[in-house]
Formats: C-alpha cells, structure tokens, sequence
C-alpha cells in the first residue's frame, strides 16, 4: 500500500511516499526495454522530507543528483539504491558551500536544474545554491533545450553575436540546427528583426533564379542533389560577402532556409515542366531490373518523357536502379544506369532469323546529373538513337567506357 505524504505540481519533480510506514522519494525516469517510463524509489527519513517540504533548491538538487543513478540502471537494472541513500545527507542537510563542494565531486544533471529556472552563470560558478534562487516548480523545456544547444557551439568553439542568434531563432534553427527552417519573425526581438529581414533579403536575392528540380531517381519526392548544393552555396557566398559579420551557423541556416523552401516548390511542381512537350515517337515500352514493365501509346495524357519518370519515380530502389525505354518497331533503345551514372544506347544492326540471335550496337556514355539523364531521355523519345549524337562521348568498347568512368570517379 503506497499513500502520497509530498507532492509538488503536476509534473516530474520526485514525490514522497510512504510504503508499509517507509518514507521514500519515488521518481519517472528513463524508459525499459518497451519504451515505457520507468519508476524507481529508495527510502529517506523524516529529516529528508521536512527540507524537502520547505526547501524547493534542495528537493531540485536531490533529483539532479539521482538522475545519474536513474540513467546508470538503463532499460532494466535495478538503481543503486545505496548510492540513492548516500546522497540525501550531503545534498539536503549539508550547509551550502559543503553542497557546492559536494556538486563539483559527483555527476548531477545540470540541464534539469536549467529547465527549472537556476541560474545559469552561478551553475556554470560552481555555486549551485545560490544558484536554486531563482528556481520555480514549472518546468521550461525550451530554457534547457537552449542552453543545450549552447554548450554545444561553445564545445565546437563557436560564439554567436545578438544577430547570429536572432537569424537562428528566425529560421527555428537556435535550439536544432537538424530540423527544417522556418520563417518565425515573432522568434526574433523587435529591435533585431529589421536588420534579420535585411540579411534575409541578401539570401533571398542570391537564389532568384535558381531552382531545385525534382529527381525521379530518388522516388516521388526525390529532388536534386546538385542543385541543392549549388543554390546553397550561392547564398552562403552572397551573404558572407554583404555580412562578414555572421557566424558559419548564421550563414549556413540561411542556405538550409532557401534550399528548404526550393524543394517543397520542388515537390508541388509536376514532371511536365522539366520536359519538352513534343513526341514524335510510337509506342514504347518502359522496364526495370526487376521485371515490372509499362508502355506508353502517342496521344495520353502525358508524353513519353514524363511517363518514363513517372515509370521510375514508382519503381527506384536501392536494388532497382536499371531502367530501358526500348522502341521495337523501330529496333532501338536506351538503359540508364543511375548507379554508375552512365547510359546506353541499343541499336539493332540484324534481325533474327532462322533462330538465330539478333545483332545489336551497344554504346555507352557517361551522364553528368539528373538533367543530363533528362537531356537524353528526352532526345530519345523525340528523335530515337540518332537525335543523342553530339550529347555524349559514345564508347562501343566497354573496357574503354569502365576507364572512362573510373577516371571520372577519382576527380
């Protein structure tokens, strides 16, 4: 039978309780092997729970003190209770300058005692009593997540002005430089936010014009790499030019905020738009390396270019990444190989007869990026194997394209 002797709030700070006439602190933390919360108690005595009524800096301390102890048990071992025990006397009787004493001996969890509004600079002094003034019973995640982040830069030797953090906290980037950029004005102080918008509209300005395509070979909501890279790297230039001021993270959430906002116009622009919209082929078919097969007939809804993208878009995986549009009336056809960023072309030189096999003329040619892959893809659904002369150096001797394509993967 368990009764509640102390509680505070609703939230996570350790409880006392009383177990068959055993006061204990009782506390949620970690997660078992299911990712459910896990509880752990060890028992106190009644000298332990009036501090703990009375003194909300203690009862802070104690937990920040324990939760080494909690994360040491992992997903399913037993907390050292000894250990538990061993710090109440040193962390809630002890006079203050012995507990700041104490504090620089043992592992205590610092961003608890943050999120609980203590100071930060008495923390970081080493003076964690005086540093409990300031403590509240709420909780602020977000006064952790930030000083986190903090400790962070200040580990890879970064150190950000006010504008740096102002442009981090307009791209939502302050606390998780991994997550997606936003645009969040209201995150920035009012007296900063004029000279944010200015730096934004240096980023703004070094991408227009550029886009950021879609790429099929990456699945439906695939988008291209290379022109990531290089719309990012024209802002980052831009803006290091017009504000040398800025830190590298300052700079580079810019990048991030641009190239963000390109791939999602990205992913709402349909395929047609990247392809020309003439055809001047019959029917073909389109396969992959893994047997699936679909052909396209002159006059649907889509033309030929778009169809094979669509083709691959639904198809492309890691073992999947070998697709042929082939015209059999007229004998020819095309492979692209987007693992070796190569393609060839097929052309039939004698049909067979008698049973024997036909003869084919095979070449291969390198491709650089995805609109060289759509250059040709194009070109062929137009004009067949003839229209790719003069779109790539067309190798007949394997061994020569595997040279070629060795050579290129060594630049």
């Amino acid at each position: 039978m368990s009764e509640v002797v102390f509680t505070r709030g609703s939230g996570w700070i350790p409880r006392v309780v009383r177990e068959d006439g055993v006061l204990k602190l009782t506390l949620g933390a970690g997660a078992d092997a299911n990712h459910e919360p896990r509880t752990f108690t060890f028992p106190i005595g009644e000298e332990h729970l009036a501090v703990i009524r009375e003194d909300l800096g203690r009862h802070l301390l104690l937990w920040s003190a324990v939760l080494p102890l909690c994360d040491a048990a992992g997903t399913r071992g037993r907390l050292d209770e000894d250990a538990a025990v061993a710090l109440l006397d040193p962390v809630l009787l002890a006079a203050p300058a012995e507990v700041d004493a104490y504090f620089r001996r043992i592992p205590w969890d610092k961003g608890r005692l943050v999120a609980h509004g203590a100071g930060i600079d008495l923390l970081e002094q080493g003076q964690v009593c005086a540093a409990m003034r300031t403590a509240t019973e709420a909780s602020d995640a977000n006064r952790a997540q930030e000083y986190r982040a903090e400790r962070r830069r200040a580990e890879r030797g970064t150190v950000l002005g006010p504008l740096d953090a102002a442009v981090l906290r307009y791209t939502g980037q302050y606390v998780h430089g991994a997550t997606l950029p936003r645009r969040l004005p209201d995150a920035v102080e009012p007296a900063l936010l004029p000279e944010v918008m200015r730096v934004v509209a240096t980023a703004e300005r070094a991408c227009a014009g550029l886009r950021i395509g879609r790429d099929p070979r990456r699945g439906r909501r695939g988008t291209d790499k290379r022109d990531w890279e290089r719309m990012a790297a024209a802002v980052e230039s831009a803006v290091r030019r017009a504000h040398p001021e800025l830190a590298a993270d300052a700079v580079r959430t810019l990048g991030f905020l641009m190239c963000s906002e390109a791939v999602d116009r990205a992913r709402s622009t349909p395929l047609e738009a990247y392809e020309e919209a003439a055809d001047g082929r019959g029917a073909l078919s389109f396969t992959d390396d893994k047997g699936a097969e679909r052909t396209w007939r002159p006059g649907g809804p889509r033309t030929a270019a778009v169809a094979f993208w669509e083709f691959v878009e639904d198809r492309v995986a890691s073992g999947n990444e070998v697709f042929t549009i082939e015209d059999e009336e007229r004998g020819e056809g095309v492979q692209v190989h987007f693992y070796a960023d190569s393609i060839a072309r097929i052309t039939t030189v004698r049909e067979g007869r008698g049973g024997a096999d036909p003869e084919y003329r095979v070449e291969y040619s390198l491709v650089d990026g995805m609109s060289g892959y759509r250059r040709l893809v194009s070109a062929f659904v137009r004009g067949g194997c003839a229209a790719l002369d003069g779109l790539g150096t067309w190798m007949s001797d394997h061994a020569e394209f595997e040279r070629a394509r060795r050579r290129r993967g060594g630049r």
